[in-house]
């Protein structure tokens, strides 16, 4: 049965990790935002009132 011969699997199992732990990260880490977050001012925003409606 090939199926229970760990040889090919093991192999693919170990390069598939080596690839994630190595090429992956570098990448993932050199992601930059578009446009960088701004502060908010400290005042609340002024709003109005909303008049309703009732009969």
């Amino acid at each position: 049965m090939p199926q229970l011969d760990p040889a090919p699997w093991l192999a693919i199992f170990v390069f598939s990790w080596f690839i994630m732990l190595t090429i992956i990260p570098p990448k993932v880490l050199a992601h930059t935002f578009p446009a960088e977050p701004t502060a908010q001012s400290a005042e609340a925003p002024k709003t109005d009132p909303w008049n309703w409606t009732c009969p």
